[in-house]
């Protein structure tokens, strides 16, 4: 988590300052490496990779590091 979301308790006046931190959310900009995994074949990986990105609303591609 990166950055705090903060919101006022309900039936509450406007002002008198910031509310408290309701949650966090995390920033992805382009580029950015969610996760990283090892000791499994590519297939597997790659097919839980594709059911974990229907999950997140952001486009993903999967990378591979071959001869390391």
């Amino acid at each position: 988590p990166d950055k705090p979301v903060s919101k006022k308790p309900l039936e509450v006046r406007m002002g008198k300052g910031k509310g408290n931190p309701e949650y966090w959310v995390a920033l992805v900009q382009p580029g950015r490496m969610l996760f990283e995994i090892e000791g499994i074949n590519e297939s597997l990986a790659r097919e839980a990779f594709r059911l974990a990105s229907a999950k997140l609303p952001v486009s993903t591609s999967f990378v591979s590091r071959s001869g390391v």
